[in-house]
C-alpha cells in the first residue's frame, strides 16, 4: 500500500529542478528542493513523536515553508488541520481540544497566547515563521532531506477542514486521500493544466481553493506558481506577463478591474481566469470581458466536497452560472424530502461523487442529516439546473454568508452581540457588497429603556471574532420582523437592507 496524495503529487517530481515556487521577493523552490523540505518536516513531526493518524492543528502565515508542512504531514501519514489566520485564541482552543490535536503549530509572534491553549488540551505548542524562522523549522532544518512514507489508503484521512452551520460549533469535515486528488486530477484534465502553466497564487492556503484547488492541482500538472504572501493587485500585474492563469475569489477581479493598469495587453499571456468561493457577479464577468478580452471561468465548490461543478475551459461560460457537473460528479435539485425535481425548478442542490467527505469528526447525528445514506451530500444551497445542464445558485436554505470567498456563520456573531449590555436580540444577515460579494450586517434590539453602545459593541467584536466576521455595519431597530411561528424573517431583512453598500 503505498500514499495516494505523496505517490501522485510529490514523488512523481523526484530530482526534478525544474521551478515549483517563484517567490515574488526573490527566488525559486524547485521541486527537488521542495520534496527535500517536505521530508525534512515529516522527520521533525515524526521526532516529536507523532504517528499516523495523529492530528495537528496549524495556524501560520502563508510561505513555503508551511506548505511543506502540510506536505510533510501527508508523508508521515498526519492528518493535518489548517486554521484561518485571523482566528482569536479563544476561537482556536475549540479546534484544537475537539480535533484532539497533539501539536499545535503557530506563528512566533502568536506562540505567547497560543501555547496556553495548546497545552489545556493537552497538545505541544511549536513555531514556524517565514524565511526558516521558529522552533518547528529548525527542527526541520536538522533532519534529513529524504524520509520514509507513511503508507496511507485512498479512504484515510488526509485533512479535517473545519466548517460550521448556522447553530451549534464548528464541524470538522473529514477529507481523505482520494477526496483530494480525485478532484486534483479531474481539474487538472477540465481546465487543460500543463507543465508549461504558472499561476498567480495570492490565495490564502487554510482554505480548500487555495490549498486544495490551486496547490494541488499544480502539483499534479508539474506546472508553477508564483506564491504570492497576500492578494496585492499591484504586485499580481507586475507578474501577469510572465503567468498564465490566476485563481481567485470575486473580490480579486473586482479589484483588479480597479487598476487602470489592468488592461488587455497586461493580460495578453494569461489563458484562464477561475473564480470561485463566493458568487461572481454577472456584471463583473461582463466588465472584465469588455477590459480585457477573458470570459472569467466560475465553478463552484463546498469544504464537504471540494470541487462540484464549473464552467466548460472549451465551451459556453454562462454568467452568472457555476456551469455543468465535474465529470464523476453527480448532481441533482432536490424538495425537502429528497425527491428530485423537473430541470429548471429550484430545490436544494445534493451532490455526489469521489469528492464527497467521509463525514464530521465526532458527529454521526450531523452527519447522517447532510450525509445520505446513498452518497449525496446535501448542500443547503438552493439551486436551479437547466436543459443544458448549466447550475444556477440563487441562495440558501441557511443563513450562511459568504464573504470574500470566507464563510461566516450569523449564529456565532448573534451570540456574542447578544450577550451585550443593552441589547436585547440581534439578527446578522449577509446584503451584497461590491468587492466582497456578500458582507454582515448586524440589526439589533435594544433592552426596554437601554441605549446599547454600539462602540463598546464593536471593540468586543474586535477582540472575539476574526476580522472577516466583523459586521460591516450595525443598525438598532425596535423590533425584528417575524412570521406568526415567531420565527425572525431575515429575508425581509436582506430587502432592507441590500442597498447599504451598492447604492
Amino acid at each position: 500500500m503505498g500514499n495516494p496524495i505523496h505517490d501522485t503529487l510529490l514523488a512523481a517530481h523526484a530530482g526534478r529542478d525544474t521551478v515549483f515556487l517563484h517567490v515574488p521577493e526573490g527566488g525559486t523552490v524547485s521541486y527537488a528542493e521542495f520534496l527535500g523540505r517536505v521530508a525534512q518536516f515529516a522527520g521533525a513531526l515524526r521526532a516529536e513523536g507523532l504517528e499516523s493518524g495523529d492530528r495537528v492543528a496549524l495556524q501560520v502565515n502563508k510561505c513555503p515553508d508551511a506548505l511543506a508542512l502540510i506536505f510533510g504531514c501527508i508523508q508521515a501519514g498526519i492528518v493535518f488541520l489548517p486554521l484561518n489566520t485571523g482566528y482569536t485564541a479563544e476561537e482556536i482552543s475549540y479546534f484544537v481540544e475537539n480535533s484532539g490535536a497533539r501539536l499545535l503549530v503557530c506563528a512566533p509572534a502568536n506562540q505567547p497566547a497560543l501555547r496556553p491553549v495548546a497545552e489545556a488540551a493537552g497538545a505541544a505548542c511549536l513555531t514556524l515563521g517565514a524565511e526558516g524562522a521558529g522552533s518547528l523549522a529548525r527542527r526541520a532544518d536538522k533532519a534529513p532531506t529524504e524520509a520514509p512514507v507513511t503508507p496511507r489508503a485512498p479512504d484515510d484521512i488526509a485533512a479535517f477542514l473545519y466548517t460550521s452551520g448556522t447553530t451549534g460549533r464548528s464541524k470538522g469535515a473529514m477529507l481523505t486521500q482520494d477526496n483530494l486528488l480525485s478532484n486534483a486530477l479531474t481539474l487538472v484534465e477540465a481546465w487543460r493544466f500543463t507543465a508549461r502553466d504558472v499561476l498567480l497564487h495570492a490565495l490564502p492556503i487554510f482554505h480548500t481553493h487555495g490549498l486544495f484547488v490551486a496547490t494541488n492541482v499544480i502539483l499534479a500538472a508539474g506546472a508553477s506558481m508564483v506564491f504570492f504572501p497576500k492578494f496585492d493587485p499591484d504586485a499580481l500585474l507586475g507578474w501577469m506577463p510572465r503567468a498564465t492563469t490566476m485563481m481567485g475569489v470575486p473580490t480579486f477581479y473586482t479589484r483588479l478591474l480597479d487598476a487602470p493598469s489592468f488592461t488587455a495587453e497586461a493580460a495578453g499571456n494569461m489563458r484562464l481566469f477561475i473564480s470561485g468561493s463566493a458568487p461572481l457577479l454577472a456584471e463583473t464577468h461582463r466588465r472584465f470581458e469588455a477590459r480585457c478580452g477573458h470570459q472569467i471561468l466560475e465553478r463552484y465548490g463546498m469544504t464537504e466536497t471540494n470541487m462540484n461543478t464549473s464552467n466548460p475551459h472549451d465551451g459556453e461560460r454562462r454568467a452568472g452560472t457555476v456551469g455543468l457537473p465535474l465529470p464523476g460528479v453527480e448532481v441533482k435539485v432536490c424538495d425537502a424530502d429528497g425527491t428530485e425535481l423537473p430541470r429548471g425548478e429550484i430545490g436544494v442542490l445534493e451532490v455526489r461523487g469521489p469528492n464527497v467527505f467521509k463525514g464530521y469528526w465526532q458527529m454521526p447525528e450531523k452527519t447522517a442529516e447532510e450525509l445520505r445514506a446513498d452518497g449525496f451530500f446535501i448542500t443547503g444551497d438552493l439551486a436551479q439546473q437547466d436543459a443544458e445542464g448549466y447550475v444556477t445558485i440563487v441562495g440558501r436554505n441557511k443563513d450562511l454568508i459568504i464573504s470574500g470567498g470566507y464563510n461566516i456563520y450569523p449564529k456565532e456573531i448573534e451570540s456574542l452581540l447578544d450577550d451585550q449590555p443593552g441589547v436585547l436580540e440581534s439578527a446578522v444577515i449577509g446584503v451584497p457588497h461590491p468587492d466582497f460579494g456578500e458582507t454582515p450586517v448586524a440589526v439589533l434590539v435594544p433592552e426596554a429603556g437601554a441605549t446599547p453602545d454600539l462602540d463598546a459593541i464593536k471593540t468586543t467584536v474586535t477582540t472575539a471574532l476574526a476580522r472577516f466576521k466583523h459586521p460591516r455595519h450595525m443598525v438598532v431597530v425596535d423590533a425584528l420582523p417575524r412570521n406568526t411561528m415567531g420565527k425572525v424573517q431575515k429575508a425581509a431583512l436582506r430587502e432592507t437592507y441590500k442597498a447599504l453598500f451598492t447604492g
